[in-house]
């Protein structure tokens, strides 16, 4: 039996081992880092330093898990953030879906001078003190909505949206639903969001994990440590071990140890924070590229 062969003079055969083998390459350059940081968290951070753990962890130990843990604020901290995460992903994917489908009308007026709008802002921005102002302004600080509404919409997603409604649901499919009665409204809940739901599983994806790893809006907006997500208790928590740490330097012995519980707290806090999302990719992951492929072209 004969293979085709391509430009290059490859066979069909060849060429998809060549590009297993590409693929093999990329997962390990993604993968291994994070494979990485986990042996380390389990590992003697001298050994690690040392070169030693390479691919199994070395000196074993669960110190840094159990001095993380060993925070009362880390179980809170896990809360505040799977609340923030929830109600700031609901808030931003409708924010998305009710900005991009209107931009995708063709009779809404000014629709062209809308969309230039909103993309001046991906390039032009009034920066950390006016929008701390504006924030301060409307009573929001020490509120949970300061993290979700001055960037409720974020443009590049918008306009990744925008995309797919013109390329993955046929116009023609709208004017038939109105001819036959429907409103817009109607139109957009019972035939718009149904067919939509590969890049609104992206947009979760994106919301979620953005929401979830944001500590500096939480850090310049909410001062209350009991309203602390879980990224900024975790950097509280490696800061005040890295004082403790340097304060007793002048102890025998003392510097040394701390210094070594310093460092298996970063590796441990590192997959303490990122192991929801680890979790949670693979449930959505079927519907990623399907969804990134088609709000990626334009239309």
């Amino acid at each position: 039996m004969k293979h085709s062969r391509n430009k290059f003079g490859l066979s069909d055969r060849t060429s998809s081992v060549i590009l297993v083998i590409i693929a093999l390459l990329l997962i390990v350059i993604v993968a291994y880092p994070i494979y990485y940081v986990l042996i380390a968290s389990f590992s003697n951070p001298y050994d690690v330093y040392a070169g030693k753990t390479f691919f199994w962890p070395s000196g074993f130990t669960l110190r840094g898990y159990q001095a993380v843990f060993a925070d009362s604020n880390i179980f809170r901290g896990y809360l505040n953030s799977a609340k923030y995460t929830i109600v700031g992903t609901a808030f931003s994917v409708v924010m998305l879906y009710i900005t991009a489908y209107p931009l995708t009308q063709r009779d809404l007026p000014g629709r062209k001078a809308i969309s230039l709008f909103f993309i001046i802002t991906m390039y032009f921005g009034g920066g950390l003190i006016p929008t701390y102002l504006i924030v301060k302004e409307t009573n929001l600080i020490g509120n949970m909505w300061a993290l979700f509404l001055p960037g409720g919409v974020s443009v590049a997603n918008m306009i990744l949206v925008r995309n797919y409604f013109q390329n993955s649901i046929p116009h023609e499919l709208i004017e038939a639903a109105e001819i036959d009665g429907c409103s817009k409204l109607k139109t957009f809940l019972k035939i718009v969001i149904p067919l939509s739901l590969p890049i609104m599983a992206v947009m979760v994806v994106f919301s979620m994990v953005a929401y979830w790893n944001d500590w500096f809006t939480a850090l310049i907006y909410l001062p209350k440590p009991e309203m602390a997500p879980l990224p900024l208790v975790l950097r509280n928590i490696l800061i005040k071990s890295s004082a403790t740490a340097k304060q007793s330097s002048t102890i025998s012995g003392g510097y040394a140890e701390l210094n070594k519980i310093t460092e298996m707290i970063k590796f441990s806090s590192i997959i303490v924070a990122a192991a929801p999302m680890l979790v949670l990719y693979p449930m959505v992951q079927k519907y990623f590229e399907k969804g990134m492929m088609s709000g990626a072209v334009k239309g």
